[in-house]
């Protein structure tokens, strides 16, 4: 139960966490939200990983934090300029198809959810596939930011399993490692580009707001899969599209489509029945 509460609490930060980063994204460049979120990120965990006083990784789960940084980091910025470009109430639960890549490593490494827990999963999953279908007004068609969504699901998916390896070994030192990772990245494409810090005192808040909200849902998730099965919290992670719809209806007024409320009442029952068992 601890486990699911975790992956759930996980969600929420996401979920939060991914529509400030759409949103301030629509502002600025993608690199610099991307930039300072994960560098104001780095700074919070690594506070928590000093006064930890846990032994550091070997030389495996070192290896495979670094790498989720780089993929957690791809997946960021191809999400939130996807979001940037396109419909949040689109992109983000295409972004959460991420949720396949974990639970079948997870499965082909032996971990047997229950009976009662797989039919929540794959529920759970039928209803992103609804959440995110939206009709083309001129046939059919593929909406803007979709390419990015796919991006984005494949490295938030190899970051779940890289980091449900590696936490094993310590979980505040893995997400540390896999920010830094993530913050060297970011800065060495944003001196590439020679993209612009500068992001104005109006946006530093909601920057501030991603770092943390994203930090906490790894640092979530990272204690989840070292308490759970790694398929599960890997899913009931990946429901975080349902908050960040919520709040995109909300503030920014996108419309919620019958099908996209069907699928969204799928996600929560398939979280139920995933909690149940």
């Amino acid at each position: 139960m601890l486990a699911v509460v975790l992956a759930l609490g996980a969600s929420l930060s996401y979920g939060v966490g991914d529509f400030l980063g759409g949103l301030t994204a629509r502002r600025v460049h993608v690199l610099t939200v991307l930039a300072l979120s994960q560098a104001i990120g780095a700074l919070a965990v690594g506070v928590w990983a000093v006064a930890a006083h846990e032994p550091f990784l070997g030389a495996t789960a070192t290896c495979l934090a670094l790498g989720a940084g780089v993929c957690g980091a791809v997946g960021l910025a191809a999400l939130y300029r996807g979001m940037a470009v396109g419909a949040m109430g689109v992109v983000a639960p295409i972004s959460s198809v991420a949720a396949v890549i974990p639970f079948a490593y997870g499965v082909t490494r032996g971990e047997r959810p229950s009976l009662l827990q797989f039919v929540g999963i794959v529920l759970a999953l039928a209803g992103l596939v609804f959440v995110s279908r939206v009709p083309a007004a001129t046939g059919p068609r593929l909406a803007t930011g979709v390419g990015l969504a796919l991006i984005a699901a494949i490295g938030f998916g190899l970051y779940f399993v890289l980091v449900g390896e590696a936490a094993g070994d310590s979980v505040p030192w893995t997400v540390l490692v896999a920010r830094l990772s993530s913050v060297t990245l970011a800065f060495t494409a944003v001196l590439a580009t020679r993209v612009t810090l500068r992001s104005g005192r109006s946006l530093l808040l909601p920057i501030a707001g991603v770092g943390i909200c994203d930090v906490s849902a790894n640092v979530l998730f990272a204690l989840a899969s070292t308490r759970g099965l790694l398929s599960v919290a890997s899913v009931l992670t990946s429901l975080y599209p349902a908050v960040t719809i919520a709040l995109a209806a909300a503030f920014l007024g996108e419309r919620v489509r019958a099908a996209q409320l069907a699928g969204a009442v799928g996600v929560l029952a398939g979280a139920a029945l995933i909690t149940a068992g």
